[in-house]
């Protein structure tokens, strides 16, 4: 059989960055084939330029054993490839119609305006595929960010023609329904002879249902392998090409610690009811719960981003009022946002402009005037101290790894010295050498007395970075568990649990 898409010796450099380096692939008809890499190995650089977004620099790609050049997202579709981006490509302001159909709308006859209705019914055809219950005429920016890339998805699979369908991390905000949906259309794409490249950080879903798996190690190809065939602790040695320590949970702060946030009694409309927790110094306190439960919303809410109904907050045994983020930041509180690129970082500018963001009044000689030497100093010590894989300070955050971009908001938050840090999604899309990074430095963080909220949607994640767990369901806390009791199983009754909780 011959491969529908064949990528040989492809090289690839952007500024003090060599991305691929002799990178090769192959992709057969009706085939799931997973790529996997650490962040910053150029699996996400390979597939776009497969898919047109970058130009190669040098090398070949042969669809159907037809050597091409693919200089523009336009020329892929032409070819039937498609991608769906790990980052969310759409346009807020626009319909769910016009995101799908953008620079590509049905026109009425006489070619001069766009066929609106048709338009409707073409997404409603799209939507229904995916058994999806979205009017085509609501606002992207007013939809979840799983059901963003839900309209994502749709996007991709609009074309008729599509034979090569690129999925980079597509299940990162979807919920165990959502999924089950969305490999349940996998399938049914593969049965009638479409290639699909899957790029996945999470272990069991590659061994649920990809045929092949390729690693790409530091821009270089290291092997390709049956899944069916191959452990999962092989393909990591490949990925990672050394050994990950096990850091294990974090230490048990003592249990009489001092409480540094308690939370009374806080409502906001139908997404927050009458929640009550506190957090400890030194402890890692974990938010569970399915797509939807409120964690983010409540999380928001205490660091001033969302403005609340009712409730008290307190910080050292002190009743505060935050309104705003910055009231939340001058009391000690860091907010890491499930959205870093959104929320978190200022993706345009470099390395040590981020770093030092939050802190910025520290390093300002006077109005108008910035403290350089200090700036890059510090930058350089949180670089080394967080082990932030960059060319230079002066690198542009955009281009480095998920996994260094995450280290680089935890660095911004460590430089202003918050007390007070929630996590919300720390992991989302970053492989498991840099989840390895992560969880040692949550761990390092707990231990130096910082008390820490991590919200996360993998119940394994939780479960061994928490010292107690708080479970939620459509807007309240519906049980708390102590790091001893928890399980993966009652902690989900929890957080299917829809009567009343109790308050804690």
């Amino acid at each position: 059989m011959t491969p529908i898409v064949t990528i040989r010796h492809l090289n690839k450099t952007f500024p003090g960055v060599r991305a691929l380096n002799d990178a090769q692939f192959e992709l057969f008809p009706g085939e799931v084939h997973a790529l996997m890499g650490e962040n910053g190995a150029g699996k996400s650089t390979l597939m776009k330029v497969l898919a047109g977004v970058y130009q190669k620099d040098s090398g070949e790609i042969l669809v159907n054993g037809q050597a091409v050049e693919i200089n523009d997202p336009r020329e892929a579709q032409a070819l039937g490839i498609g991608i769906i981006h790990q980052e969310l490509n759409l346009m807020s302001h626009l319909s769910v119609a016009q995101n799908i159909f953008i620079g590509r709308e049905p026109r009425t006859r006489s070619g001069l305006f766009i066929d609106v209705p048709r338009m409707w019914r073409d997404t409603q055809e799209v939507l229904d595929r995916l058994h999806l219950t979205l009017d085509p005429r609501t606002l992207v920016g007013d939809l979840t960010v799983a059901k963003q890339q839900m309209v994502e998805i749709a996007k991709a699979l609009s074309h008729a023609e599509s034979r090569v369908l690129i999925m980079d991390e597509p299940t990162a905000a979807l919920n165990n329904a959502e999924i089950d949906e969305l490999f349940r259309i996998i399938g049914q794409l593969k049965s009638h002879g479409v290639g699909i490249v899957y790029i996945s950080h999470k272990m069991d879903e590659l061994k649920r249902i990809s045929d092949r798996v390729t690693v790409m190690r530091d821009g270089q190809y290291i092997a390709t392998v049956p899944t069916a065939e191959t452990s999962m602790e092989t393909i990591i040695s490949m990925m990672v090409g050394r050994t990950l320590l096990d850091t294990g949970g974090p230490q048990v702060p003592a249990e009489q610690s001092e409480v540094v946030l308690e939370v009374r009694n806080l409502n906001r409309g139908k997404v927050i009811k009458d929640v009550n927790f506190v957090v400890r110094k030194g402890e890692i306190l974990g938010f569970a719960g399915l797509m939807g439960a409120g964690r983010t919303e409540v999380a928001r809410a205490v660091f001033g981003a969302d403005k609340v109904d009712s409730g008290d907050i307190r910080v050292r045994g002190e009743k505060v009022s935050i309104r705003h983020p910055a009231d939340a930041v001058r009391l000690g509180i860091g907010y890491l946002s499930e959205d870093r690129k959104r929320y978190g970082l200022a993706t345009g500018m470099d390395v040590s402009s981020n770093v030092v963001l939050a802190s910025m009044k520290r390093f300002l000689w006077s109005q108008f005037v910035l403290k350089r030497q200090a700036i890059r100093a510090t930058c350089a010590q949180f670089v080394k101290q967080l082990e932030i894989k960059t060319p230079s300070l002066d690198q542009k955050v955009a281009l480095l790894s998920g996994g260094n971009q995450q280290k680089i908001v935890i660095a911004k938050w460590l430089v202003r010295d918050c007390e007070i840090l929630f996590f919300d999604e720390p992991t989302r899309g970053i492989d498991v050498g840099a989840k390895s990074e992560i969880y040692k430095l949550l761990n390092a963080l707990a231990q130096q007395g910082r008390a820490i909220v991590m919200i996360s949607s993998e119940l394994p994640e939780i479960l061994r970075m928490s010292h107690r767990i708080l479970v939620m369901c459509e807007g309240r806390i519906t049980g708390e568990v102590s790091a001893a009791e928890a399980t993966q199983e009652r902690i989900m009754q929890l957080a299917t649990r829809r009567e009343t909780a109790k308050s804690n």
